[in-house]
């Protein structure tokens, strides 16, 4: 059985107006290459603007965040079934930023998940250690406690999710993990979803996701059990993310 298509993931974060919006979602969508799959997770406030302009493409829509509750009293929240309507397929859950500054913990993580997958869309599950952790050794501890409530879904939940490291470390600060850093990590996420699905675990895409740049990301993307990456700055200017995506092929 062949593995999936890379995937590469922009995540725009608090970024953008409209016209920048339209203007970049449209450039990617208009030369993105064949053979690998990308997706842009914008800002709520611009996912009718950019699922417009991406409609007749290759170019995948993402939000990114995702409320845990369907439907309610639950002012500023945005729910999955709403994320559907607008045509997303993909959203971000457990972001390091929202772990940090909006104290998500991984079990709430792994409830947006679910939601997020009852409505049909595909949760891009967000783990990652901070440099104090990784110094001192408790890299693949974190992030085995970051996907247990994710892995207690179970197997068709997480058969159907994207799994994105991403070393808290090495976002937007122009560092990134190395190669084997890198590896390590994506081969203990794959062995913890193997232990739950089996051989099926290398249909299930681990993602890179930390100061990724065109230059970085063939080495990157062509190392065992990377599978693509999540983008975060260099998916802003349209000649970069290009870049990352053609790397991906």
């Amino acid at each position: 059985m062949s593995k999936p298509d890379k995937l590469v993931v922009g995540n725009w974060k608090m970024n953008g107006r409209r016209d920048m919006a339209v203007a970049l979602s449209s450039a990617v969508a208009g030369q993105l290459p064949s053979g690998m799959e990308a997706a842009v997770c914008v800002p709520f406030p611009f996912l009718g603007l950019v699922g417009e302009a991406v409609a007749a493409s290759a170019l995948a829509l993402g939000a990114q965040d995702v409320s845990d509750q369907e439907e309610g009293a639950f002012t500023g929240e945005v729910s999955a079934g709403m994320l559907s309507e607008f045509g997303c397929r993909f959203v971000i859950v457990g972001h390091s930023e929202r772990r940090a500054r909006q104290a998500e913990t991984s079990v709430l993580v792994a409830e947006k998940a679910a939601r997020a997958r009852a409505a049909g869309l595909t949760p891009i599950v967000c783990v990652g250690e901070t440099r104090d952790e990784r110094e001192s050794g408790q890299t693949l501890s974190v992030i085995e406690a970051q996907l247990a409530p994710v892995l207690a879904l179970g197997g068709e939940a997480v058969g159907s999710m994207v799994i994105a490291y991403e070393p808290v470390w090495a976002i937007g600060t122009g560092l990134s993990a190395s190669v084997e850093q890198a590896v390590e990590v994506h081969q203990a996420i794959r062995a913890a979803v193997a232990g739950l699905i089996g051989d099926r675990a290398g249909d299930v895409r681990i993602l890179y996701g930390g100061s990724v740049k065109p230059e970085t990301a063939a080495e990157l993307f062509s190392a065992p059990d990377i599978d693509g990456g999540l983008i975060g700055g260099a998916s802003l200017k349209a000649e970069d993310f290009l870049a990352i995506c053609q790397a991906a092929v």
